[in-house]
C-alpha cells in the first residue's frame, strides 16, 4: 500500500500540447471580433448620416411650414466644438426607431415631446369659390337622357349629324332618328348652322359624345297632345291605312292607332274601310306600352251626347226590358228607363206601361258621358199619380205641353239642391 502523499505509478502525467496548437483559438476569436467591431462602427457612421439627413430634412419641412425661423449663417470664428449628441441631434431623435429614421423623405420623424401641430381650416388658404364652381361647370357633362336640348348641325356624315349641344364633344344623331316619317333629301333637311332641338337618348361616352334625336322628341310631343285630346273627350278625324283579322290601323300624330272591329259601326266589313275617314274618340293613351287605341261607336256616342242636356224630352223606342227597368234606343245612345221614374202611381209590373218595341218620350234627368249613361223620366210627365197606368196615350201625346211644366220642376230642383 503506497502512503498517501506518494505518487500514484498507475496514471499517466498530463502530455502538454505540441507546438503552438494552444493559440489558434485565440487568433480566430481576435480576427472576429476585429470584424464586428469594423461591422458596428461602419453602421454607426451610416446611422449618424441618416440622422443627420433626417434632421436636415425636417428643419427644411418646419422652416417651410412657418413653424421654425429659418437658420442663420454660421458666424465667422473657429467652429465650436460639440459633443456627438449636439452635432446629430441624437438626444431628439431618443425613441426613434431604424424605420423612422429611413422612412418616406415627407415623414418628420416622430419625437417623445414633440407638441401637437395646430390644423389648419380652408380659410388659411387662398381660395377661390367661383373660380371653383367655373371649373365644375365647365367639366361637367352636358346631356342627360330625357332632357331637351337645343343645338346646331356641325357637320354631316353619310349615317348621322353632328350637333353642337355645347358640351366636349358634339351630339351625334343617327339617319334613323332623324324625325318622323321618311327623310327623302338629307342634306337639305339638315344644312350646316341648321338650330335644332334634340331629345338626349344615350349619356356620353369615353370621348364625351351623346346620342340625340329629332324622331324621339317629336314622339314625345306627340303622345302629349294626344293625352290632352283625350282628357278633353274630343273626337279626331283619322284616316284608316290598313286592317288585320282584328280591326284597322290608322295615323294620329304621327303615332300608330288600333280600332278593334268591336269598336266600328261596320266591323264585318272592315277591310273596305281603308282610305276612308273615321271619326274616332279614345279607348285607351299609354306612352309607355305605346298603346293608342280607338273608338268609332265612342265617337258616334260622344257626338250624341254633345246634342243633350238634362231635361231635354227625347223619344225613342224600347229595345230591352229588364226587372229593374228598360232601355230606350235614342238614335246611337241608349238611356234607361228605372222602374221608379216610370209613373207615380202603384207600378205592378214594367210590361203593365210599356213593352219592347213601343215608343216612349221621356225627359232626361241624368246625363253621363264618361260612363254613356242617360237617365230617363216619364213620371215628370204625369198629371195626377198613376196616370199613366190608365191614360198612357194621352201623356204620350201631350208631352211636349207638359215637359216645359215639368222643367221648371227640375230647375227648382237643381237650385233647392245647389
Amino acid at each position: 500500500m503506497a502512503s498517501a502523499g506518494s505518487q500514484q505509478p498507475n496514471r499517466p502525467k498530463a502530455q502538454p500540447p505540441a507546438g503552438n496548437a494552444s493559440r489558434k483559438p485565440l487568433q480566430v476569436m481576435q480576427i472576429n471580433r476585429r470584424e464586428e467591431q469594423d461591422q458596428l462602427r461602419r453602421q454607426a457612421e451610416e446611422a449618424r448620416a441618416a440622422a443627420e439627413a433626417a434632421a436636415e430634412k425636417a428643419r427644411q419641412l418646419e422652416e417651410a411650414a412657418g413653424l421654425t425661423p429659418p437658420a442663420r449663417p454660421a458666424e465667422s470664428g473657429p467652429p465650436k466644438t460639440s459633443s456627438d449628441d449636439e452635432r446629430f441631434g441624437i438626444g431628439d431623435m431618443e425613441g426613434m426607431t431604424m424605420a423612422d429614421l429611413l422612412g418616406a423623405e415627407d415623414r418628420k420623424p416622430a419625437r417623445r415631446d414633440q407638441t401637437k401641430t395646430a390644423s389648419r381650416s380652408v380659410d388659411d388658404f387662398d381660395f377661390d369659390e367661383e373660380a371653383f364652381l367655373a371649373a365644375l361647370d365647365e367639366n361637367a357633362p352636358v346631356g342627360t337622357t330625357g332632357e331637351v336640348i337645343q343645338g346646331k348641325v356641325i357637320g354631316l356624315e353619310s349615317d348621322g349629324v353632328y350637333i353642337d349641344i355645347g358640351g366636349k364633344a358634339p351630339g351625334f344623331m343617327p339617319k334613323s332618328e332623324a324625325g318622323l316619317g321618311v327623310i327623302t333629301n338629307f342634306r337639305e333637311r339638315f344644312p350646316k348652322d341648321l338650330e335644332v332641338e334634340v331629345l338626349v337618348t344615350r349619356e356620353q361616352n369615353a370621348d364625351g359624345m351623346v346620342t340625340v334625336s329629332c324622331r324621339a322628341l317629336a314622339l314625345r310631343k306627340s303622345w302629349d297632345r294626344v293625352k290632352e285630346m283625350e282628357k278633353k273627350g274630343l273626337v279626331v278625324q283619322v284616316i284608316v291605312n290598313g286592317f288585320n283579322r282584328g280591326g284597322v290601323t290608322c295615323d294620329l300624330e304621327g303615332l300608330r292607332g288600333f280600332i278593334p272591329r268591336s269598336q266600328l259601326q261596320e266591323g264585318d266589313n272592315h277591310q273596305e274601310l281603308v282610305s276612308k275617314t273615321l271619326g274616332v274618340a279614345f279607348l285607351e293613351v299609354n306612352p309607355e306600352t305605346r298603346k293608342l287605341v280607338l273608338s268609332q261607336k265612342r265617337a258616334a256616342l260622344a257626338a250624341r251626347f254633345q246634342e243633350l242636356e238634362v231635361g231635354q224630352l227625347v223619344e225613342g223606342q224600347v229595345v230591352s226590358v229588364k226587372p229593374y227597368g228598360l232601355f230606350v234606343d235614342l238614335g246611337g245612345v241608349s238611356g234607361l228607363l228605372h222602374q221608379s221614374m216610370i209613373t207615380n202611381g202603384s207600378l205592378r209590373s214594367i210590361r203593365e206601361v210599356f213593352d219592347n218595341g213601343d215608343r216612349v218620350k221621356a225627359l232626361i234627368t241624368e246625363l253621363d258621358p264618361g260612363r254613356g249613361r242617360i237617365g230617363l223620366n216619364t213620371a215628370l210627365l204625369e198629371g195626377p199619380p198613376g196616370e199613366l197606368l190608365v191614360e198612357k196615350d194621352k201623356v204620350m201625346a201631350e208631352a211636349e205641353d207638359r215637359a216645359s211644366r215639368a222643367q221648371s220642376v227640375l230647375k227648382q230642383q237643381e237650385q233647392s239642391a245647389g
